[in-house]
């Protein structure tokens, strides 16, 4: 069963859109990368001052080890996310008869 995981992130938003143009191809080498180790989908979202990562995963063990990666948190602190701890929320993806 796979698990889905939000992580919420305090930082500057401008900094943020500006990477995803200016950084694309770095986005796109780490989204290729988690989904040799488990990633299913994945979506940002940018609200007042934080960045909403929205991920479902094979399990939440090889999210968190790929997460915890020293050179994947260096990013994420380059591309404006505040040196405080993420909010990290995880759930067993179930499914529902209102699903799309």
């Amino acid at each position: 069963m796979s698990v889905l995981i939000t992580v919420k992130i305090q930082g500057d938003t401008g900094a943020f859109r500006q990477a995803l143009a200016e950084r694309a191809d770095e986005f796109i080498k780490l989204t290729d990368g988690s989904r040799t180790v488990g990633a299913i989908h994945h979506r940002f979202a940018v609200g007042d001052g934080f960045v909403l990562v929205v991920d479902e995963w094979d399990s939440f063990e090889h999210f968190e080890q790929f997460f915890s990666n020293p050179e994947l948190q260096t990013f994420i602190a380059s591309v404006g996310a505040a040196p405080q701890p993420p909010e990290i929320t995880v759930g067993e993806a179930v499914a529902s008869p209102d699903q799309f």
